[in-house]
């Protein structure tokens, strides 16, 4: 319990890095330069005591110190999702390789559905550095070999599958969404997804593997089909127009995924 009371904590932390990244990313602002925090609003630099993860948002009242300015919930959402993704990741599984793995890929996720929400850019900070990682986990944290032994020997190394089945995995989920995007503008003639989600697609492949990628892919699909549905129908925005932010809904979905497949090969390993 009380490594599992760490890692929220230090979720908590990540959290707030990652709303530094989702602010400063889409408009090209270096995560060190500035190297502090300052109001969006008045440009002042935010003093330590007043950027402590959640504590100083609730005693702030969301409030900028000096000239007042809302700070948007966000903030404070991302910081507790974080805390609380970190707590159950190893409350669940320890303090392990695997809850390491878990607990990048749910901080990627987190910063990537939020900048899509809310600016419609998916960062390659997260979607190409996300795959690299996912590709260099692989070697440590084995994906269950499935269609790597078309592509290497079956007597190979497991980890050498594994890193096959994350390579597999990144190609097709960058491919099945260029392909789909490549149909549509075909037949539209204006472009239905961009290219952070197809970057997203191929970072979620090479953290989960080929299957349980397209099953997110699937799963973030429907959600977004949905959602905007529903949006545009009760905000009387334009169809033809509005900007579904697909990436947000597949990186949702691709936290179930992950959070499905982790219990799932725990529960096989107590089998055999």
């Amino acid at each position: 319990m009380l490594a599992a009371i760490l890692a929220g904590l230090f979720g908590f932390l990540i959290g707030s890095f990652l709303n530094a990244c989702i602010y400063r990313f889409p408009r090209d602002i270096a995560i060190s330069d500035p190297p502090r925090s300052f109001c969006p609003a008045c440009e002042a630099t935010i003093a330590w005591y007043d950027n402590i993860p959640v504590l100083s948002y609730l005693l702030l009242r969301g409030k900028c110190r000096k000239c007042g300015y809302s700070i948007p919930v966000r903030y404070i959402l991302v910081e507790l999702l974080c805390g609380i993704m970190y707590f159950l990741i190893v409350y669940r599984f320890g303090p392990t390789l695997l809850a390491a793995k878990l607990a990048l890929f749910g901080a990627v996720n987190l910063e990537l559905i939020a900048s899509d929400f809310e600016e419609r850019i998916l960062p390659d900070e997260f979607t190409k550095g996300g795959m690299l990682a996912g590709l260099a986990l692989a070697w440590f944290v084995l994906l269950p070999v499935t269609f790597s032994s078309l592509v290497v020997p079956i007597d190979a190394s497991l980890s050498l599958h594994s890193v096959v089945e994350s390579a597999l995995g990144a190609a097709f989920g960058y491919g099945a969404l260029w392909s789909i995007a490549f149909v549509y503008r075909k037949f539209r003639g204006v472009e239905g997804m961009g290219m952070g989600d197809f970057k997203m697609a191929a970072m979620i492949g090479a953290f989960l593997g080929l299957m349980p990628m397209l099953l997110a892919l699937t799963i973030g699909s429907v959600l977004g089909a949905v959602a905007g549905i529903v949006i545009i129908t009760f905000s009387k925005a334009e169809a033809a127009t509005y900007e579904v932010p697909f990436g947000s809904f597949m990186g949702i979905a691709a936290l179930g995924v992950a959070w499905m497949e982790a219990v799932r090969g725990l529960t096989d390993a107590v089998v055999h």
